[in-house]
């Protein structure tokens, strides 16, 4: 399957087969595949949630507007956007200068070169702080969205649900933005998916502000 495939291929599916599980071999391939995704200085500031207990998914649909797909769907993503994973001290940020030394991409005279950089490309506002973490967030989440094609799955990326209310029920650290539920599963046997919805063109993506 290439690119074009993938990208054609996938669609938010609202309606999952229940009675078809995801196994863990699959689930373990959709993460490390899409840990592949892109990030900035190589911090992967993303984390996971993994929800398959049927009261945990329960629990989360009372937070999602009461949709079907979350407690339908056998596995579902709480994704986590790290505010912190540019940080000294953090567990990635260490092993990954560590990693850097051990490459050679990186001395030791260059830590406080590094970790100045980090904070002052990623810290210099709420704002920037907030942006760092959902944009590699949203990287590592369309990986999986796309990993899931490869691997026969299905997905929908989730914004309506409760954010606070979701960071409270599962204990979520303040640390962590949550910027989508990803449900993952097997389409519904039967189900008929409508037509593609519309994109823009590239006429209408391209634009130019300097003429």
């Amino acid at each position: 399957m290439n690119f074009k495939d993938v990208s054609t291929q996938r669609r938010s599916i609202n309606f999952f087969d229940s009675d078809r599980d995801v196994s863990e071999e699959s689930l373990n391939d959709l993460i490390e595949m899409a840990a592949r995704a892109p990030s900035s200085f190589n911090l992967q500031p993303w984390n996971l949630i993994v929800l398959r207990d049927q009261n945990e998914k329960e629990r989360l649909k009372a937070l999602a507007w009461d949709q079907p797909k979350v407690v339908e769907a056998p596995v579902v993503l709480i994704v986590l956007a790290d505010k912190s994973g540019w940080a000294e001290g953090h567990e990635i940020v260490e092993k990954n200068w560590q990693q850097m030394l051990d490459s050679g991409s990186m001395t030791a005279e260059q830590r406080e070169w590094f970790l100045n950089a980090a904070k002052s490309l990623y810290d210099w506002s709420p704002e920037a702080n907030l942006a760092f973490a959902v944009k590699n967030a949203g990287f590592f989440a369309m990986s999986l969205m796309y990993a899931a094609i490869e691997l026969g799955l299905e997905s929908h990326p989730m914004d309506g649900f409760d954010h606070e209310g979701v960071r409270k029920e599962f204990k979520i650290p303040d640390k962590y933005w949550v910027p989508l539920l990803l449900p993952i599963g097997y389409r519904k046997p039967g189900l008929e998916l409508h037509s593609a919805k519309w994109r823009k063109t590239k006429n209408e993506i391209v634009v130019s502000f300097h003429k």
